[in-house]
């Protein structure tokens, strides 16, 4: 960020009057300018013991597995924004979708939060940022053709807890690329 958007003028990063962390500041109007972390809502699809990913038809991570998660809008819940993630990407619907768990990166100002849930039935289909969408089981799922360290992560977390407590919710940190 270079200029306020409430002024104009040029921005500096210092420790405003009253706060602990260096801001983007307006030394002519005084405005804060925060930058939070951005909310990633996404979903675990299950059909019986088998999950549903997406192959990534947009960069980042072009040609990779991923579940369906995106950024959350404006104005909608996170439950809201991972079920439209999840018909966006996937064209499915979840019936009962329950909270699975949270995901921090914060070297990346991100937070993932997925819902898990049954599809309603066997009607998906890739949507314009899926190459393609497909139903594995844990030993067939590409493991290492995963797009991003969350995935792994929620996915292991996945196929370990469910076997044990499917209403556990499981959380997590990643401080790193994992690969």
């Amino acid at each position: 960020m270079n200029f306020c958007s409430h002024c104009g003028n040029t921005i500096t990063i210092r420790i405003p009057e009253g706060d602990n962390r260096e801001r983007h500041v307006c030394d002519q109007c005084d405005s804060v300018h925060y930058q939070n972390p951005r909310i990633i809502a996404g979903c675990i699809p299950i059909s019986g013991k088998r999950i549903l990913l997406c192959k990534r038809a947009i960069a980042h991570r072009l040609g990779y597995w991923t579940l369906p998660a995106g950024f959350l809008e404006n104005g909608e819940t996170v439950i809201q924004g991972a079920l439209r993630e999840c018909h966006e990407e996937a064209r499915a619907q979840l019936e009962t979708p329950t909270l699975f768990g949270m995901y921090d990166i914060p070297h990346i100002n991100q937070v993932y939060i997925f819902y898990q849930g049954q599809l309603v039935d066997d009607s998906y289909a890739p949507g314009e940022e899926s190459l393609k969408v497909e139903l594995f089981h844990e030993h067939e799922v590409p493991w290492n053709e995963l797009a991003f360290p969350v995935i792994t992560q929620a996915l292991e977390h996945f196929f370990s807890v469910q076997a044990i407590d499917d209403s556990a919710i499981c959380t997590g940190t990643i401080n790193r690329r994992l690969r």
